[in-house]
């Protein structure tokens, strides 16, 4: 079994949904939901990273471990790369970087992000799964990604890839042959990589594709990624995503 740690990053600020991380979620803030969910898989550990007292306070009233990070922090790993330097995690621990707004993530999924990142014996490890709504292939809400035959990611991108140039231009709202996939936004590396991570600078694919991941592609680290069977439950960015959520857990 595959030894990791998952390290939640959580800010307060939401320019969609204002305290988000803090939303009740059938008696429990979402960032303590996500910190449960995450803690039914192997991980040895769930920290919660975040730049807020309030956050910290909900967090430690409810027995989750949390750790305070800069507010200056412009994405989630760089976050996570100072909470694991906080914590002294050893260089080769595997940290798995679980959003603080999945309160419906799937434990198994986080297991095997961490063991992808081991089988394929690489610096970073991601997930995706087909996509099969035209509408989704053309939202720019939409992460997709485009792999090699080794299934690395070859770049990832809020626009239509693979783009069907033939059918695009006869009008034909038709996805392309080579089913696309959708990135879910589930992360892991290794604490000494995460450093290095910070270390390096920003890409202009980054600036423009607004995605933290394509650094690592512009420095040359591939990014294996897992294609899971089903697309897993939706984040929470906007209202009804937070009232389906708790829909949901009412459900249970």
């Amino acid at each position: 079994m595959t030894e990791f740690v998952v390290l939640i990053p959580a800010r307060l600020s939401s320019s969609r949904l204002p305290g988000k991380a803090l939303a009740d979620i059938c008696g429990k803030p979402m960032v303590v939901r996500v910190a449960e969910q995450a803690a039914k898989s192997n991980a040895v550990r769930v920290v919660v990273a975040t730049d807020h007292a309030d956050i910290q306070t909900a967090c430690a009233a409810h027995g989750v471990e949390v750790v305070m990070t800069s507010e200056k922090h412009e994405s989630g790993s760089t976050r996570l790369a100072e909470a694991a330097a906080l914590l002294k995690l050893p260089q080769h621990q595997i940290v798995v970087n679980v959003q603080g707004d999945e309160p419906l993530i799937e434990p198994e999924l986080i297991n095997r992000t961490a063991e992808v990142l081991v089988e394929n014996n690489v610096q970073m490890a991601t997930a995706a799964h087909e996509l099969h709504d035209f509408d989704e292939f053309m939202n720019p809400n939409v992460v997709k990604v485009v792999l090699d035959k080794n299934r690395n990611a070859l770049y990832f991108s809020r626009a239509p890839i693979a783009y069907p140039r033939d059918s695009m231009l006869r009008g034909e709202k038709k996805l392309p042959e080579t089913v696309p996939l959708r990135h879910i936004g589930i992360y892991a590396y290794r604490a000494g990589f995460l450093q290095r991570y910070a270390e390096m600078s920003v890409s202009p694919l980054e600036t423009t594709e607004s995605l933290e991941q394509l650094r690592v592609l512009w420095h040359g680290f591939p990014i294996a990624v897992e294609i899971t069977g089903k697309a897993p439950a939706a984040g929470v960015d906007t209202q009804e995503d937070l009232d389906r959520v708790r829909a949901a857990f009412q459900a249970v």
